[in-house]
């Protein structure tokens, strides 16, 4: 479980966990975390120089026991992808 908050409040958490993973695998890399209402889903954007990559995590990715490992993998698999970016 990423956070026991739930909606906006649970954004600024998912925000610090995802920064201290991206900065682990690139520290140019910056993440900036959001709730969107209307989906029920949190928009992480990840930003490096021009390059910006925009992705999601639902609600039951956040905060279902043990999918902690799947989301840092996605994180980890975005970052990647940031990089080819062309």
């Amino acid at each position: 479980m990423l956070s026991d908050k739930r909606g906006d409040a649970a954004a600024p958490e998912i925000e610090t966990w995802a920064k201290q993973i991206a900065k682990r695998v690139d520290p140019a890399v910056d993440v900036t975390v959001e709730f969107d209402g209307d989906s029920n889903t949190f928009i992480l954007r990840l930003v490096k120089a021009s390059r910006v990559l925009i992705f999601r995590f639902s609600e039951s990715q956040v905060h279902t026991d043990e999918r902690e490992p799947e989301c840092e993998r996605t994180l980890n698999r975005k970052i990647k992808d940031l990089w080819n970016l062309i």
